[in-house]
Formats: structure tokens, sequence, C-alpha cells
């Protein structure tokens, strides 16, 4: 533990200059007092860092020196690539071996390159999460990772989307994060499906190992289950309503589905309201959205959505016109 927090300080006086005791401490969690420690335990160990007192002061290396000392352990590495797929390595407990690596990874640069990989640090964040959206937490998701990755068979006891449950013998092939949702893609019994790693409610590993076929590549069964998720998703038909000004601002509600079919329509009319048709799950799910725009929003076709409409109109009206 202390061998990785003094290369970590040595890394972190390579690739900023000058830090005080107070900016180590606050980037490695730690106190000041360990800090001084650190710094002694260095300095006896020969490598030449030194202090200026005063208030622009700090503890820095000598012109010059540089560490070899930056090669990646195995979690800092996986750390790394889980980053790089886009995943949250906080998710797995990797959060603190994430930076540890990027330190390195920084240290390893020449100057001008860390320099720039530096600002870009600094200048550029990003959260993918959408607006709204709190981050999953599964709690099976680290048990669910370890039978990915030693290719073991696992039991689950799944919560379908209508509520009911059903047991599941599962190899799992791999992880995917969508948004904020974690899923694993897994081979059951009669076909390979995705299941929400939240809505496994227990898990037993199984002491059964598989063979990860040889041709499974994980993007490409993504972006085709993504496709049919999509198609049996909207398979209630398609309706047809006209937009205010205001819904279309607010359209994005709906997703990119609803998204694609207002950028594929007309220019709106003399009122400034849009005609679109967009595809629908179900009479009722369709209530439930399109009742979110209230009258900035009316339902033209199908005639047995408009009647839906309508009696929700009236029941509203009803409800708040009474005493």
């Amino acid at each position: 533990m202390r061998a990785g927090r003094l290369l970590s300080t040595l890394l972190l006086l390579q690739t900023r200059g000058r830090l005080t005791a107070q900016q180590i401490a606050d980037e490695l969690e730690v106190s000041v007092r360990t800090v001084y420690r650190d710094i002694e335990a260095l300095s006896a160990s020969g490598v030449p860092v030194y202090a200026d007192r005063g208030p622009a002061g700090g503890f820095a290396l000598l012109d010059g020196y540089k560490t070899s000392l930056t090669g990646l352990t195995t979690d800092e590495a996986a750390a790394l690539f889980l980053a790089g797929s886009g995943a949250t390595a906080g998710d797995f407990g990797l959060g603190p071996t994430l930076d540890a690596a990027r330190l390195k990874l920084l240290a390893s640069l020449p100057a001008e390159q860390r320099t720039i990989a530096g600002r870009i640090q600094e200048r550029v964040h990003v959260d993918a999460p959408g607006w709204f959206r709190d981050p999953e937490a599964p709690p099976h998701l680290d048990a669910v990772a370890v039978a990915v990755f030693e290719q073991r068979k696992i039991q689950i006891w799944y919560r379908k989307w209508d509520g009911a449950s059903v047991e599941r013998t599962i190899a799992p092939y791999g992880l995917v994060l969508k948004g904020t949702a974690w899923y694993v893609v897994a081979a059951g019994n009669t076909r390979t499906n995705a299941y929400r790693i939240s809505r496994i409610d227990a898990i037993a590993p199984l002491d059964e190992p598989f063979e990860r076929p040889a041709d499974f590549e994980l993007r490409r069964y993504w972006l085709e289950f993504s496709e049919r998720l999509e198609s049996t998703l909207y398979s209630g038909g398609s309706a047809v309503v006209r937009l205010a000004p205001r819904a279309v601002r607010l359209w994005f509600l709906l997703g990119p589905v609803a998204g694609r079919a207002l950028r594929e329509t007309s220019t709106p009319d003399g009122d400034g309201w849009v005609r679109v048709t967009v595809p629908i799950e179900s009479i009722e799910h369709a209530r439930a959205d399109f009742g979110r725009f209230g009258a900035d929003l009316e339902v033209l076709e199908p005639p047995e959505l408009r009647d839906v409409m309508r009696e929700t109109a009236a029941e509203l009206a009803r409800l708040y016109l009474a005493p």
C-alpha cells in the first residue's frame, strides 16, 4: 500500500511540478503528516526531491529527473480499458485505480505531449448520463462481472418488465453500459439475450465453466439487439399528431425515435403547428406520452387514440372543475 502511494507521490511531482503538502494530501486522500513522511522516504531512497519554503513554496524534483517506474498493474490496465469503452470504473470499485493508471500514463509521456494531455484533462469533461437520470447501482454487478471474466455460468432470479419473476441459468458473454443502465449479454437454454442487471433479484454462481463462441462479437450483437428491441417496442402502429411550437421544443422528452419522426416531417403551418407521424408502443403508452404535452398536442389519428385522449381530457376537466 505504501509503495504504491510513494510511487503516486513521485509521479505527481514529475507530471505537475511543484506541489504543496496539502495539494499532495488532497490528491492521495491522506493526511499532510503522511505526505511529509513519504517525502522523507523518497529522499532517503535517492529521489532528488527538495522543498521550497514560503507562500509559493512546495515540494519539487530536480530539473531533468524522471522515473521509469511507470508500469501498469493488471487492475490499472483494466481500469483504463473500462474507461475507453465508456464504462464506469467506479461501478467496479476501480475509481482510484483508474486515477493511478492515468497518472502513470501521463508520467510516461514526453513533456510536450504531457502538457497537451494535461490541458485536455483540465478543459474537457464528459458526463455521459442524460439529464435528470440517476445512475443505476445494481447490487449484483460485481458477481456478474466475475462470472463474465471467469467464464462460469450463473443462476439468476430475474424480474421481467411486467413484474413476473423467472429463474434462468445463463452463460454470461459480456457487459454493456447503456446510458446509466448495465446489461449482461448471456446465452440461455435456447437463445442469447440481454438482461438488465438491476432486475436481477438474486444470483448464485455455479461451478460450471462454459466456452465463449469464437465468432461472438459483443458490439455487433448489441447493435442487432437494439434494432430488434426498437422494432418490438414500436409495434403498436403509428399516430398522427399536431404539435404546437412549445411541444416541438419539448419533443426530445419522447426519445430518439420520436425525434427522428419530427426531423422527417413537413414545415410548420401558418400557426406554427407541425404535423408528425410517430410510431407508438400501444394506445395506453401513447396516452401517457402525449398527455404530458397537454393542449400543445392534438391527436388526429388513429380514431381510437383520439377518443382515449378526449376521455382523458374530460376526466381532467371534471377533476379540476370540481369544488
